[in-house]
C-alpha cells in the first residue's frame, strides 16, 4: 500500500477531532441555553481532554490485539455516541454535558487520536517530526472547517442539535477511514532510506521501550510534566478565544473569528514545528516554544480591539507546536512500536494540564470578571517546563 494513503485517511479523521478545539464556539452558546456558570460549561472541554488522554491509552493497547482500522470504528462511534447524546442536556441536567460530550466524546477521540499518529509514524522513520505535524496540524486544521459548519448549525438549528448533526459527521468519516489505517509490514524501511547509526547517546531510542518499562524511567515523568505546564496558555485561551475577544472590544461576529484564528495557528504550529524538531531537534524547538508561550500569554488579558487575535495566534501557534513535537519526542525516546500506548501515557499530563488549566481560568473569570491572574499562572507554568526540558537527556538504553 502506497504510505501516504493511511495519511490521507489520518488526516481525514484528525479533521473531525479538531471538533475539541471548537468549544470556545459552543460555551458561550451552551451557557445561555442550559443556563450554567462559565465555570463549569469550561469543565467539559477538560473532561474532553483529560478523558482523551485514558482513551489514547485504551487505543494503544486495544491496537496491539486487534487491527488498527478496529481501533478506529470503535473510537468513532463512542465519538458520535456522546455527541449525539449531549443534545439531550437541559437546564434541569446540564451535568449531562460533563458525561456526554466530555467523558464519552474523549474516550472515543482518545482512541482515534494516537492510534492514527502512530500508524503513520510507522509509515515515515524518515520523516518522523514531518508526518506527525501533518497528521495532527488536521486536527488542528479542523477546528476551523467545523466552527463554520457549528455556526451555521447552532444558527438555523439550535446548539443542542448541532451535537447530534455532528455526530452523524463523525460516524461517517471514522468508518470510511477505518479500511485505510493499516500498520506498515514489520521492520518496514522506505526505498533508499538508511536508518541512522544509533548509540547511547543518540536522542533515537535503539530498542522499544514497553509502557512499564518507559515508567521506570525519570524522563518520562520530565517530558509528561513539561507537557503539562507548557500546555497551560493554550488551554487557557481556547475555550475562551470568543469571550476574550468580546472582552477586548471587538463584536460578537468578530470575536467568534477569534475562534478560527486560535484553530489556524493552532494547525500551521504542529506542521511548522514538527518539521523544524526534524532539523533543531525535539528539545531545543520545545524550549524555544515554551518560552513563546510564557511570554505572549502576559499580554492576552490586557489586549484590546484586534491585538487580541494576533496575540491569541501566537499562543495557539506555539500551544500547536507542543503537541506536534512531543508525540515524535515520544517515539525518539521509547520507540515506535509501543509509541500509541506509551504516547497515551504522557497525555496524562496533558489531561491533568487541561483540568486545571480550564477551570482555574474559568473561576477567576467569574469571580473577578478577568483573566489576568490565570494568565500569569500560565506564564509561570511555560517557563518551568522550559527549564523541565533544559535538563531533558535521552533514556539511556534497557540492559539486556
Amino acid at each position: 500500500m502506497n504510505r501516504w494513503i493511511p495519511v490521507i485517511a489520518g488526516i481525514a479523521i484528525q479533521l473531525c477531532l479538531g471538533t475539541a478545539y471548537i468549544w470556545g464556539v459552543f460555551q458561550p452558546e451552551v451557557v445561555k441555553t442550559l443556563a450554567w456558570s462559565q465555570k463549569n460549561a469550561a469543565l467539559t472541554f477538560s473532561l474532553l481532554l483529560v478523558v482523551l488522554s485514558f482513551g489514547s491509552i485504551v487505543g494503544g493497547l486495544i491496537q496491539g490485539r486487534f487491527s488498527s482500522g478496529f481501533v478506529i470504528l470503535g473510537g468513532g462511534l463512542i465519538l458520535g455516541l456522546g455527541f449525539f447524546l449531549a443534545s439531550f442536556a437541559t437546564p434541569a441536567n446540564p451535568w449531562i454535558m460533563w458525561i456526554t460530550y466530555g467523558i464519552i466524546g474523549g474516550f472515543g477521540m482518545g482512541t482515534t487520536y494516537t492510534t492514527t499518529i502512530a500508524v503513520c509514524q510507522k509509515w515515515f522513520p524518515d520523516k518522523r517530526g514531518l508526518v506527525t505535524g501533518i497528521i495532527v496540524s488536521a486536527l488542528g486544521f479542523g477546528g476551523l472547517v467545523f466552527t463554520f459548519v457549528a455556526k451555521y448549525l447552532i444558527a438555523t438549528r439550535g446548539v443542542m442539535e448541532t451535537f447530534s448533526w455532528f455526530a452523524v459527521i463523525f460516524v461517517i468519516v471514522t468508518f470510511i477511514g477505518s479500511f485505510f489505517i493499516k500498520n506498515p509490514p514489520v521492520d518496514y524501511k522506505p526505498k533508499g532510506w538508511v536508518p541512522p547509526v544509533k548509540s547511547t547517546n543518540s536522542t533515537v531510542s535503539a530498542q522499544n521501550f514497553t509502557p512499564t518499562q518507559m515508567l521506570k524511567t525519570p524522563q518520562f515523568y520530565l517530558v509528561t510534566v513539561a507537557l503539562m505546564t507548557a500546555s497551560a496558555a493554550g488551554l487557557m485561551v481556547i475555550p475562551f478565544a470568543k469571550i476574550l475577544g468580546i472582552s477586548g472590544g471587538l463584536t460578537d461576529a468578530v470575536a467568534t473569528s477569534g475562534v478560527m484564528v486560535i484553530s489556524v495557528f493552532n494547525s500551521c504550529g504542529r506542521l511548522f514545528w514538527g518539521w523544524v524538531s526534524d532539523k533543531l531537534g525535539r528539545k531545543n524547538t520545545l524550549v524555544g516554544l515554551m518560552l513563546i508561550a510564557g511570554t505572549s500569554i502576559l499580554f492576552v488579558a490586557a489586549a484590546k480591539s484586534y491585538m487580541i487575535l494576533v496575540l491569541i495566534g501566537i499562543v495557539g501557534f506555539s500551544y500547536g507546536g507542543f503537541l506536534g513535537v512531543f508525540p515524535s519526542l515520544t517515539a525518539d525516546y521509547w520507540g515506535i512500536k509501543n509509541m500509541a500506548v506509551n504516547y497515551g501515557l504522557v497525555l496524562l499530563g496533558f489531561g491533568v494540564g487541561a483540568v486545571a488549566s480550564s477551570y482555574i481560568a474559568g473561576y477567576f473569570k467569574d469571580l473577578t470578571g478577568g483573566f489576568t491572574i490565570p494568565f500569569i499562572v500560565a506564564s509561570v507554568a511555560a517557563f518551568i517546563g522550559a527549564g523541565l526540558m533544559f535538563l531533558l537527556k535521552p533514556p539511556k538504553l534497557k540492559q539486556g
